[in-house]
């Protein structure tokens, strides 16, 4: 499996993902997407987007992100959205509780002291924060990673939401938040929406926008971060149908990421064993990374949790009319919660591929490529002169002005035209075409597979017609 460190080296070095304020030194748990990487992260999105609401029921919306304080009561995260934190006061190290113990756990399996680890686990899944996750790191004397000393303070609770003022006063009146997460814009516009669009249950309303976290670590490249994007579908339904659409969201929601290029075998379903406050079922699609299995999205039964919180705090009526029952009823909400840029990294992990060929000297070299999706790479074509004489630039320019009013393509006519493939291989480009002395007779060109290598000849007049069949062919 690819290294994360490889991963990394090459985002950077091709323009996919830079470090935040990287000239001051960079800012912790905060990433740049580049020039390709904002390519790529707007063709998953806006796969997932087709996916969601190019259907009779699901409406998209954009809420804001800054909301009533009062939201965050309803829902909350006032109260409950926090993390237990701990601190070692020799290395002055600061740690979320709940990983110090299941990282010291996946180190006991390493040793193969499985009991242990088996007894700690137990623990853990049972422990009510904070009090018992310092018993465990007490009694099992968990070492600091750093330092290796148990010289720990207590666990405390640690909110995770950015707190800011509205207005010209600093004052606890004007407190407003950065919201942690985009659901809570879609339930306070449910009525909305629903009186608008005049859908009926069940019905669903997607978005996809910013949130924000102060997370006490930061971690694994774009895995763990403060800032990041999320894409939500909430999914309202009648109270007693939430195990069939919980079974069906569920299917649905693997079933876009295999279709999207990931390997079946590097995704998982993860149970929940603790449920969230507000779930009855939960679920986690997670992927394989480079450091282990981790979530990339969220299935969630919600039960009426939201609408019946924010209907009570709101003191507004929150309820659907089934006109065919003659029923009134708060709605049940299964929830489809991913990140963009978790996902963007598991793409980009998955895609990452080395073999060995021989070059055009007849010598073995490594080739690296970026096998992601057509839909998903963020340069669909590259056009080459195959050299720059000959009345050759001037018609591959000219052909790369046509095509770039239908698809993101690239010029190169930099260096051998076998570094110029690599050069496209190594950012995940799947076709190159390329212009040579047939072209200017026949008016054919090159087109060159990225996985394959394969190249055939096709009429210049014929590409776009080729690129559409090539890029409509999917289904999500």
């Amino acid at each position: 499996m690819v290294k994360l460190e490889t991963i990394i080296s090459l985002a950077k070095r091709r323009g996919f993902v830079f470090q935040s304020s990287e000239i001051y030194g960079g800012l912790n748990g905060c990433w740049d997407f580049g020039q390709l990487g904002v390519e790529m992260l707007r063709n998953i999105k806006e796969l997932w987007w087709r996916s969601m609401t190019y259907r009779k029921d699901i409406e998209g919306i954009d809420a804001s992100i800054l909301m009533h304080p009062r939201t965050w009561d309803a829902s909350g995260h006032t109260s409950k959205f926090s993390d237990p934190m701990i601190d070692n006061k020799t290395s002055k190290a600061r740690y979320r509780a709940d990983n110090l113990i299941e990282d010291y756990i996946d180190t006991l399996k390493r040793k193969g002291k499985n009991d242990l680890a088996y007894e700690i686990e137990t623990k853990l899944n049972s422990a009510e924060e904070p009090l018992d996750y310092y018993k465990i790191i007490i009694d099992y004397k968990i070492p600091d990673p750093i330092s290796g000393t148990c010289d720990w303070t207590e666990v405390r609770n640690f909110n995770l939401m950015f707190k800011t003022f509205i207005g010209p006063v600093e004052d606890q009146s004007s407190v407003v938040y950065l919201r942690p997460e985009s659901a809570q814009g879609i339930f306070v516009n449910f009525k909305n929406v629903l009186d608008s669009s005049r859908q009926k249950i069940p019905f669903g309303i997607a978005q996809i926008g910013k949130a924000f976290r102060n997370e006490i670590n930061t971690k694994n490249f774009l895995f763990r971060t403060r800032e990041f994007e999320q894409m939500e579908m909430q999914y309202f339904i009648k109270p007693g149908t939430e195990i069939e659409w919980f079974e069906y969201w569920k299917e649905e929601r693997m079933k876009w990421f295999v279709n999207c290029g990931i390997k079946a075998e590097r995704l998982n379903f993860k149970k929940h064993e603790k449920l969230a406050h507000y779930a009855n079922y939960a679920i986690d699609i997670e992927y394989e990374f480079p450091f282990g299995w981790g979530e990339i999205e969220g299935i969630h039964s919600r039960t009426d949790f939201d609408l019946s919180n924010h209907q009570q705090f709101s003191g507004k009526k929150l309820e659907y009319f089934d006109a065919v029952t003659n029923e009134r009823y708060i709605p049940y909400v299964i929830e489809t919660s991913g990140g963009v840029t978790r996902s963007f990294m598991a793409f980009l992990c998955d895609a990452y591929d080395e073999e060995d060929i021989q070059n055009e000297d007849g010598k073995i070299e490594k080739r690296v490529v970026l096998r992601l999706h057509p839909l998903i790479a963020p340069i669909t074509a590259a056009v080459f002169p195959l050299v720059n004489k000959e009345g050759m630039p001037e018609y591959a320019e000219k052909l790369f002005l046509d095509l770039q009013k239908i698809i993101r393509v690239r010029y190169d006519s930099s260096g051998a035209i076998g570094r110029r493939y690599r050069r496209q291989d190594e950012v995940g480009t799947p076709y190159c075409i390329t212009v040579d002395g047939q072209t200017l007779q026949d008016n054919t060109v090159t087109v060159r597979d990225r996985d394959s290598m394969y190249q055939i000849r096709i009429n210049a007049d014929n590409l776009k017609q080729f690129f559409l069949e090539k890029l409509t062919g999917y289904t999500f």
